[in-house]
């Protein structure tokens, strides 16, 4: 039978909680006031930072923000505390032997990474750009720390 161990959780994990609740809150933030104003007026954004962009205004943008950089990390923060045994929630979780939880983590982690670098590319630098390179960076490093890992490692317990 496998079971997840009942350890106490380790310090990396509070500070892999927070990173996540940060990284979700300020997108959803983010996101949302781009789904509100597209043209970026209520972050002090400006449409010609996109005009060589694929994209017209900050909607579409906004979306994806919201969604894999707001309510993404804030799913995964739910799945981190609770460790809820979701079968659909395995779907994408390319580790076998460990929670999705942890795996979508990491997968957070790249996504906000790959979000900003993309970002540098289209648009100009702003400020907010490096301090969510290291929010993402965190996040791996958190995830990565082996007392992380172990806490969220499928164990076999035999029946005695």
């Amino acid at each position: 039978m496998i079971i997840y161990e009942s350890m106490n959780r380790p310090l990396f994990l509070y500070l892999l909680c927070v990173v996540q609740f940060f990284l979700g809150t300020s997108a959803l933030f983010g996101g949302g006031m781009l789904l509100f104003k597209p043209d970026g007026s209520l972050l002090n954004m400006d449409t010609d930072w996109i005009q060589d962009s694929p994209f017209k205004s900050y909607l579409i943008p906004g979306i994806l923000l919201f969604t894999f950089n707001g309510i993404f990390p804030l799913f995964i923060l739910f799945g981190l505390i609770i460790k809820p045994k979701w079968g659909w929630a395995n779907k994408l979780n390319i580790y076998s032997g460990i929670h999705w939880a942890w795996t979508y983590s990491l997968f957070s982690g790249i996504i906000v990474i790959a979000w900003i670098t993309v970002q540098q590319v289209l648009i100009q630098y702003f400020w907010l750009q490096p301090v969510m390179i290291f929010t993402g960076l965190l996040i791996i490093v958190f995830t990565l720390t082996p007392v992380v890992i172990n806490y969220y490692k499928y164990h076999e317990h035999k029946n005695q």
